[in-house]
């Protein structure tokens, strides 16, 4: 499976990037749910092998960034995707609305306080993007809710392309520090998320997944699809690219997904730490040791 075809790199030969050109459906890479399984184990695997070794090497660490609209499948596709890696070498953080405590800060910080240390896969559910998602689709949450100074907010335009601005240097800086940031699009259709909304809403024991709100925000779906095309054309670098990932089908998505981390992680620099003379010597002697008990 090649995966260039769903990153955009903001490049000249990328050209600018419109959601209408990305599949949100591809077909099947699979022929049956056995084979489907049988993949997505062995990119794990390999995903959990690549992760161990950046662990030792700790060196770098990753951040990995989930977007979408509600019922895409985010929390699926993060548990199918990482559930073989070891839970030592990931940090999962979810982020719902803002605290009191996080309004008192900027935008970013409560996205810094939770990001990964070297060695781990750092993985957000929805992320400082939501300030230039929902955010700017409803921009009375800027003027009415976040406390910002009002001189501050009187041009919005401008408010919109200063945070495009702090986040590309943001991600920048990560890389810098051995933290490369990899941002997920999951390309839901409009005619999909509704069948999953009415799926939440007629099968009981998933009655529990279904908020009220998700209804009130799919009546703005124009304007988030502008707006995701906006922050994806802002902040899509070679070094931070976006993937858009067809979400109709979650086995697909989730395939794709997995693929796109083992492929990332395999362009890093790194490999268990060597051990010296010395090292190699006084572990034989501890083998030693051991054998002899």
């Amino acid at each position: 499976m090649k995966t260039e075809q769903f990153r955009f790199s903001g490049s000249e030969e990328s050209g600018k990037f419109s959601i209408s050109d990305f599949p949100t459906k591809i077909d099947d890479l699979y022929e049956s749910k056995e084979q489907y399984e049988t993949l997505l184990s062995s990119l794990t695997v390999e995903l959990n092998a690549l992760q161990e070794k950046m662990y030792a090497h700790n060196r770098y660490g990753l951040l990995t960034i989930f977007q979408a609209m509600d019922a895409a499948g985010k929390d699926s596709t993060i548990q199918h995707v990482f559930s073989g890696v070891n839970p030592l070498g990931m940090r999962v953080h979810s982020f719902k609305r803002p605290t009191d405590q996080e309004l008192d800060h900027d935008f970013l910080w409560r996205n810094l306080i939770n990001l990964p240390e070297r060695g781990t896969i750092g993985i957000f559910n929805r992320s400082y993007y939501e300030e230039v998602l929902v955010v700017k689709v409803h921009p009375e949450i800027l003027t009415q809710t976040q406390r910002l100074p009002e001189e501050r907010t009187t041009d919005l335009d401008k408010v919109w392309k200063q945070r495009y601005k702090d986040i590309r240097n943001f991600e920048t800086y990560l890389n810098r520090n051995g933290f490369p940031v990899l941002k997920f699009f999951l390309n839901v259709s409009k005619k999909e998320q509704g069948d999953r909304l009415i799926d939440r809403i007629e099968d009981p024991s998933k009655n529990w997944k279904f908020d009220d709100q998700d209804v009130v925000e799919r009546g703005f779906w124009k304007q988030y699809m502008q707006a995701y095309e906006d922050a994806v054309n802002a902040t899509a670098t070679n070094k931070a690219p976006w993937y858009v990932i067809p979400a109709d089908d979650k086995k697909n998505m989730r395939l794709i997904v997995a693929k796109v981390l083992v492929d990332e992680l395999k362009n890093l620099k790194f490999e268990y730490p060597k051990v010296n003379k010395r090292q190699q010597k006084n572990l034989q002697e501890l083998l030693k040791v051991i054998k002899g008990e």
